[in-house]
């Protein structure tokens, strides 16, 4: 792994820590995850293989992070406060974003070792995964069905309550 990989991982935990404490949902909430794995994705997605089970590999893989970030999104708190939406993630979607983070991180120093790149190939010949983009492309969409999922859902939340809070439209007398 290179400085750049540990710096982009370190970056993205910080950005789930930052939310512990409460902030406002701005413009800047979703855009700085969004742009953390667009980086991601243009330095290391460049293209998604679709030979053998590499496709099952990368649904699996970005199942895995569209359930975390759904449930990432759930149990972050989303309440109104002083006019605006306020987030804040509980210690659960942290935690979920910790374990995700941790096992793609994990899965890079291991596999790019003798013996866990040994496994990997052991495994992906086993089971018809063909290159080393398949893995790369499965753990980058891992991540982005994460964040994507996480934002949308705290987003779509955020705008409930914000419509609950303004209440009913006006309505108009006409003569």
């Amino acid at each position: 792994m290179t400085i750049s990989d540990w710096l982009i991982d370190v970056a993205l935990l910080l950005v789930v820590f930052r939310q512990l404490r409460e902030e406002r949902l701005t413009l800047r909430t979703v855009l700085l995850p969004l742009g953390l794995i667009t980086w991601a994705g243009t330095t290391y997605l460049h293209h998604i293989p679709t030979a053998g089970h590499d496709p099952l590999l990368i649904g699996l893989f970005a199942g895995i992070g569209i359930a975390f970030g759904l449930v990432g999104g759930l149990i972050t708190r989303v309440r109104f406060a002083e006019g605006h939406i306020r987030v804040k993630a509980t210690l659960g979607a942290a935690a979920l974003w910790v374990v995700s983070m941790g096992f793609r991180l994990g899965f890079a120093v291991w596999s790019s070792h003798p013996s866990g790149a040994a496994h990997v190939a052991r495994f992906s010949v086993d089971h018809q995964i063909t290159s080393e983009q398949a893995w790369v492309a499965a753990l980058i969409l891992m991540a982005f069905g994460e964040v994507i999922v996480r934002l949308g859902v705290i987003v779509l939340r955020g705008l409930r309550i914000r419509a609950q809070h303004q209440g009913p439209a006006p309505v108009s007398a006409t003569a």
